[in-house]
């Protein structure tokens, strides 16, 4: 993986693990020369990892719709910033800029975020790893909610197990090494992904 995005809170929460999570990732992003993709904030958890990937020498592009740069505060230095018209056009150009998906702690556009590209890889849309950081088990009840959707007919189990889950950096980093994406299904031709 040459470029990983990034999606997680723009708030830092109370849970000091999950900030030094964001760090550590920031850290072992730029140490790999993987360059951060993110949403462009030098607040939060989404200041924090990005801060982390400048501090270790790392290179970090933040994808940020223009109504949003006063209110998310956006990180002035950057290696790139890229602004967006809208939200849509902003996770399109991270979706075209990475070839690797995390998420970290954050809120309703964190998991929004999440959602989308798993949906898209569902779809057949990207083959990239999706992978869930689930520092102090933050995501454990959602992984609950998305295995009774697995149970109850809802959500096949093959694409469940795309989500790649972890609570460690370089435990979620190795799993995202080692996968192998499902076959795209049958009614996507290769010119249309």
């Amino acid at each position: 993986m040459k470029s990983i995005v990034v999606f997680c809170g723009s708030s830092t929460g109370n849970d000091p693990a999950i900030i030094s999570s964001a760090k550590q990732l920031g850290k072992l992003l730029a140490d790999r020369h993987i360059t951060l993709v993110y949403g462009g904030a030098k607040i939060g958890v989404m200041g924090a990892v990005a801060q982390s990937t400048l501090n270790a020498g790392g290179r970090v592009v933040g994808v940020i719709p223009d109504f949003l740069k006063v209110k998310e505060v956006y990180h002035p230095g950057l290696t790139e910033l890229i602004i967006t018209q809208n939200m849509h056009e902003r996770k399109l150009k991270m979706h075209e800029l990475t070839d690797g998906i995390i998420t970290l702690p954050g809120g309703f556009g964190t998991l929004e975020e999440l959602f989308e590209m798993i949906t898209w890889a569902q779809l057949g849309l990207h083959q990239y790893p999706i992978g869930l950081l689930n520092t102090n088990g933050f995501y454990d009840d959602l992984l609950k909610m998305l295995k009774k959707m697995v149970t109850s007919g809802f959500l096949k189990q093959e694409n469940y197990d795309m989500l790649l889950v972890d609570d460690t950096v370089s435990g979620l980093l190795a799993k995202m090494e080692k996968y192998k994406p499902m076959p795209l299904p049958k009614w996507i031709k290769k010119n249309q992904v």
